[in-house]
């Protein structure tokens, strides 16, 4: 029998721990301000750290929390949480973070990639912990404010104190995170399954899955809206169906054509050869290539990451796509009520 992993829930945090003293948010970007938030709403004491002139100080502000330069918020507080993009962690850390902690402090992450390939590097005396959402800022918000919270995954890479497994569970508790359950991982597990699912299935392996699907109806003689409805904009039914309820729901609610359809003709798309992909992808992230090409693309200016990216952009789903989404008034209603959230 497989090994069932415990699920902790409000019951087995102490929220006190983190609570008593202050925590610094390092950026206010989709996480940060939805750590932030919650954590004030929480009781916590809460000082958000950002650069001068940064753009997103004036809606901390607005937010009701006190906003430092990233120097003075790290020496103000005892756990310090660094919610930036990944490639700005090494140089924010190196200048405004390290030289004011001190023994018995705490950094927290939310993703473990620079952590666990020695991006920064904290001394001996500071707690290293992870808190990783599963979802995004926003729905971490959401769901906190209507009494839920969104599922998390929380690790210890160094303890300090003794208590850095406490403190990270106590974080996850004020974030919303045991109420859905945490689950307890390591950074290595949880940057290598996140890297992996970005890039196999979740962004890389969907998009390029929609993107071949709509050119080999497109190029068979189909009209591109009719591709976009069927390879794009309907996959949003199935991923529903799928979050909400596994195959089995989505085996309830889609046709028994669909079904068959499902079985005989998926592994003909996702096959041996695609494993075998996968496998080459995992690789990659697993022996550090992946981390090392991403690195050094960031510091040569990532002006192959533009030119991909464009690429990217450019293909004729996109501008089908923006076209069909115009006449959805649905979507603008939900675009309009997502920019006036944030």
């Amino acid at each position: 029998m497989p090994k069932t992993i415990k699920v902790y829930t409000d019951e087995d945090a102490n929220p006190d721990l983190v609570r008593g003293k202050p925590v610094a948010i390092i950026g206010y970007g989709s996480q940060g301000r939805a750590h932030a938030m919650n954590l004030k709403d929480s009781g916590c004491e809460v000082i958000v750290g950002l650069r001068d002139g940064s753009s997103t100080a004036a809606k901390a502000r607005a937010d009701g929390l006190t906003v430092m330069p990233v120097a003075e918020a790290a020496k103000a507080a005892s756990l310090v949480a660094l919610l930036t993009p990944d490639m700005s962690h090494e140089a924010i850390f190196a200048s405004e973070i390290a030289p004011n902690l001190e023994q018995g402090d705490a950094i927290l992450v939310a993703h473990g990639f620079t952590v666990l390939y020695e991006r920064i590097q904290p001394a001996a005396g500071i707690d290293v912990i992870l808190v990783a959402p599963k979802g995004p800022g926003d729905l971490v918000r959401r769901e906190y404010e209507r009494g839920a919270g969104v599922p998390c995954l929380f690790a210890v890479r160094q303890d300090a104190t003794g208590e850095a497994r406490d403190r990270a569970l106590a974080y996850a508790s004020l974030i919303g995170g045991t109420t859905a359950g945490a689950l307890e991982t390591s950074f290595r597990e949880e940057t290598e399954t996140d890297l992996f699912g970005e890039q196999a299935v979740l962004c890389g392996g969907a998009t390029e899955l929609v993107a071949a699907g709509f050119d080999t109806l497109v190029n068979a003689g189909y009209q591109p809206e009719i591709a976009y409805y069927e390879c794009l904009h309907e996959l949003k039914l199935i991923v529903d169906l799928l979050y909400e309820g596994g195959f089995e729901k989505m085996h309830e609610f889609v046709s028994e054509t669909a079904i068959y359809g499902d079985l005989v003709s998926g592994p003909r798309v996702i096959n041996d050869e695609t494993r075998a992909r996968m496998k080459d992808v995992l690789t990659d992230i697993q022996d550090g290539t992946f981390a090392r090409n991403w690195i050094a693309e960031n510091e040569a200016g990532k002006k192959k990451y533009d030119e991909m990216q464009a690429a990217d952009l450019s293909h004729p789903i996109e501008a089908t796509g923006k076209e069909l989404r115009g006449l959805m008034a649905w979507l603008q209603s939900d675009e309009k009520t997502s920019r006036e959230a944030a």
